[in-house]
C-alpha cells in the first residue's frame, strides 16, 4: 500500500511502504525496512557488484585483472616446458650411441680416454724437447738427436722406412657379395682414428701395398686396386698401433665389421705383441719444391 505525507513544499510525495516478511520488521519512527539485524536492505548498483560502493566493483575488476595474469604465467610455464622437453630429447638421441650395448659405450669411453692419455703424453714429451733445445750449450747436440729422431719417424709415417711395433692382424673374407674398396677405406680411416701410426694392405697373390696420406683405393674388376696396384681377396690388413683401442674401433656398431657381416663376410681381428710392416712407398718425386740448408 501507498503512504502519502506532506513534504512542506504543498505537494504530497508518495512512499511505499513494504509490508514485514519473513525476516523483516519495521522499526517504529522509520518509513524503511530492515532485517532481523537492524539492517536497512541496499538497493541500487552498489548492491548489483556484490560490494560496498565502489570498493566492491574494484574488487571485481581487480579479481580479473589477477585471473588473467595467472592464465598468462601458466601459459608461459607450459611453452617453457614445452621447449625444454623437445631440446633435451634432440640433444638426448643419437641413433648411432642408443643402439649400443653397455658394453659397447663402455668401450668407446675406454678409447677416448686412451686418446686423452696420448695426446697428453705427446705433450709432455714435445715440452721435453723444446726444454732441451733452449738449454744453452747442449742445446745443438739435443737439436741434432731431435732431428735424427723426428727424421726416422717421418720416413715410417712416408712409408719410405720398415716399422714393427704391436698392433693387429685384420682379414677380410667375402661372403655372398666382395669386399668393396668403400669397406676397406672405412677400415683404414678407423684405424687411423683410433690412432694407427702403420699400415699396410695385403691381397691374396702375396702383393702389399703400404698405406700413406696419398693413398686411394677403387673398385676394379675381380679385386681393389690400391695406389696403382690390383689386389684381389681375401685381403689382410697388418696395423702397429694399440691394439684394444684400435680392435674396438673396428667393432663400433655400424662400423665395417657390422658392414661386412650384414653382406655375409667375416673380419678376423688378431692382436699381436709384434707386427711387422715391410711394404715401402715410392717417393713422390718433387717439380717444385726444392729444401733449404
Amino acid at each position: 500500500m501507498v503512504e502519502r505525507r506532506s513534504t512542506g513544499t504543498g505537494w504530497p510525495d508518495a512512499l511505499p511502504v513494504r509490508s514485514p516478511g519473513a525476516g523483516g520488521r519495521v522499526p517504529a519512527g522509520s518509513e524503511e525496512p530492515v532485517d532481523a539485524a537492524g539492517v536497512p536492505p541496499v538497493d541500487g548498483p552498489d548492491a548489483a557488484v556484490g560490494g560496498d560502493g565502489p570498493s566492491g566493483a574494484g574488487a571485481g575488476r581487480g579479481s580479473r585483472r589477477v585471473s588473467t595474469a595467472g592464465l598468462m604465467i601458466v601459459g608461459l610455464l607450459v611453452l617453457l616446458g614445452f621447449t625444454l622437453a623437445v631440446q633435451v630429447r634432440s640433444t638426448s638421441t643419437d641413433p648411432t650411441l642408443a643402439a649400443a650395448r653397455q658394453e659397447d659405450l663402455v668401450r668407446i669411453l675406454s678409447d677416448l680416454e686412451a686418446r686423452e692419455e696420448r695426446l697428453r703424453q705427446d705433450i709432455a714429451e714435445l715440452e721435453a724437447s723444446q726444454r732441451q733445445l733452449t738449454s744453452g750449450a747442449e742445446g745443438r747436440a739435443a737439436a741434432l738427436e731431435e732431428a735424427s729422431r723426428r727424421a726416422d719417424e717421418l720416413g715410417v709415417l712416408g712409408g719410405s722406412l720398415p716399422a714393427q711395433g704391436p698392433g693387429l692382424r685384420v682379414r677380410f673374407v667375402a661372403g655372398r657379395e666382395p669386399i668393396r674398396a668403400s669397406e676397406l677405406l672405412d677400415a683404414v680411416q678407423e684405424l687411423r682414428g683410433a690412432g694407427a701410426e702403420v699400415m699396410q694392405i695385403s691381397g691374396g697373390g702375396g702383393r702389399s701395398v703400404r698405406i700413406v696420406a696419398s693413398s686411394y683405393l677403387l673398385d676394379v674388376d675381380g679385386g681393389v686396386e690400391v695406389d696403382g696396384v690390383r689386389l684381389t681377396g681375401p685381403y689382410e690388413v697388418l696395423v702397429i698401433g694399440e691394439p684394444s683401442t684400435m680392435r674396438t674401433a673396428l667393432n663400433i656398431p655400424g662400423g665395417v665389421v657390422a658392414s661386412v657381416s650384414g653382406d655375409g663376410g667375416t673380419v678376423i681381428v688378431e692382436e699381436r705383441d709384434v707386427v711387422e710392416v715391410s711394404a715401402l712407398s715410392d717417393p713422390s718425386q718433387l717439380r717444385y719444391a726444392r729444401p733449404v740448408s
